[in-house]
């Protein structure tokens, strides 16, 4: 079962690779776009209206891939999550604390330094939660492509980290970007919730059940004031993992679901969302502002400096006192090299700094968190790929000095 699970892990490492080029083509396009001599179309384009009248929502394009899109790829999470809490690497409550572990660490500083640098500038009440989160598609992409040589154990380390630092986003975002709730809509969409959920234990198969109840949970959060991508992960959550004694374990509904829409929501709606929300000018008074704006400070310290100290420093502290293991293959140099890669924000950032600087000012504010985070993630990217690099260099020399001490 453990060897299965770890193929899975791996198959599913490589199909993030390819959302990861393509989340990174969308965003470069989309910064090539606005800056060009074309860039109000971009902007025309973004804040085209697609409404659908019968249910009263009047969306923007660029609200559909917030709202609708990433729901898809929040869903994925969400079966990755259930399936690493039930039979994967956080089944194990001693292998689970070293990602659990870094993943709090990694939310609680960054958050802490965000708030420390950015009190009092406007939209900080809720803009601290900007850094928080960890990309998982930029950050395995990056990993597969200069971290080869690294012993896969780094992999597993980093998607599960990834996965329980998106849960922890998912619930910040629910939890602070809840305005006012109506509970009528509320009850529809937890009454869609269990009837997902008993459909599951009943063993129903047919889609005909779980469209209908997923579309319209999300309609129902949507309705009541909370962010509708909630409805991904909670539907994902619910999702059986676990065989059937006669069941074949790719007919499992999550592993099947992850199959059907994993290539979706790495082909198509997070590149599309990346898409929407990457275009920031870009100008020499950006460039300064990131340096001396309190806004852009606290993302830009919040992640690359945060990110790295909160995952490494509660891993480190972890194994010190004994309460989580380490791989035995990687040591506390692989380990930096991994919390660096934490420190890449991206779409879950990009989403928040949407959704807390809304409203702020003239909307400048939310150009430059943008800014920030795309910059900040790409210095992520470049440090993290050294370090990766050279580490991998330093394993590869070992397993080149056993095999020659073998061959002796």
């Amino acid at each position: 079962m453990i060897s299965q699970v770890r193929s899975e892990i791996v198959r599913y490492l490589r199909t993030e690779t390819v959302g990861g080029a393509l989340l990174l083509i969308a965003a470069a396009g989309a910064l090539l776009w606005v800056n060009s001599p074309w860039g109000a179309s971009y902007a025309t384009m973004i804040d085209t209206k697609l409404p659908i009248p019968p249910l009263h929502l009047d969306l923007t394009l660029a609200d559909w891939t917030k709202d609708g899109l990433l729901a898809l790829f929040f869903f994925v999470a969400g079966l990755e999550l259930k399936r690493e809490l039930v039979v994967g690497e956080l089944a194990d409550r001693k292998r689970a604390s070293l990602p659990i572990l870094a993943a709090i660490g990694g939310v609680v500083v960054p958050a802490l330094i965000a708030f420390g640098v950015g009190r009092g500038v406007d939209g900080m009440d809720r803009g601290w939660a900007i850094p928080v989160a960890t990309d998982i598609a930029f950050a395995l992409a990056v990993l597969a492509l200069t971290g080869s040589r690294i012993p896969a154990s780094a992999r597993v380390f980093l998607l599960s980290l990834a996965v329980v630092d998106d849960l922890i986003a998912i619930i910040l975002i629910a939890v602070l970007f809840t305005t006012t709730l109506k509970m009528v809509w509320l009850l529809v969409a937890v009454l869609c919730f269990a009837g997902w959920a008993l459909a599951q234990h009943k063993r129903i198969g047919t889609p005909f059940v779980y469209v209908p109840l997923a579309l319209v949970a999300w309609y129902g959060l949507h309705e009541a004031g909370i962010h509708p991508t909630l409805a991904g992960v909670i539907c994902g959550l619910l999702t059986r993992v676990r065989p059937d004694p006669d069941e074949d374990e790719h007919c499992v509904p999550a592993t099947h679901l992850e199959h059907v829409f994993q290539p979706i929501s790495a082909a198509l709606c997070v590149p599309l969302f990346a898409l929407f929300a990457s275009g920031v000018t870009l100008n020499s008074q950006v460039f300064s502002e990131l340096f001396t704006d309190r806004l852009a400070l606290s993302i830009v310290l919040g992640l690359l400096v945060g990110k790295t100290l909160g995952i490494f420093g509660f891993s480190w502290a972890a194994v010190r006192l004994g309460i989580a293991e380490r791989p035995n293959d990687l040591g506390n140099r692989d380990m930096f090299a991994l919390s660096v890669l934490g420190a890449i924000g991206f779409t879950v950032s990009l989403l928040v700094a949407e959704l807390a600087l809304e409203g702020v000012g003239d909307g400048s504010e939310a150009e430059l968190a943008k800014a920030a985070v795309l910059l900040t993630s790409l210095a992520a990217s470049l440090a993290g790929s050294a370090l990766l690099l050279r580490r991998g260099r330093a394993h590869q020399a070992r397993r080149d000095e056993r095999a020659l001490q073998n061959q002796e």
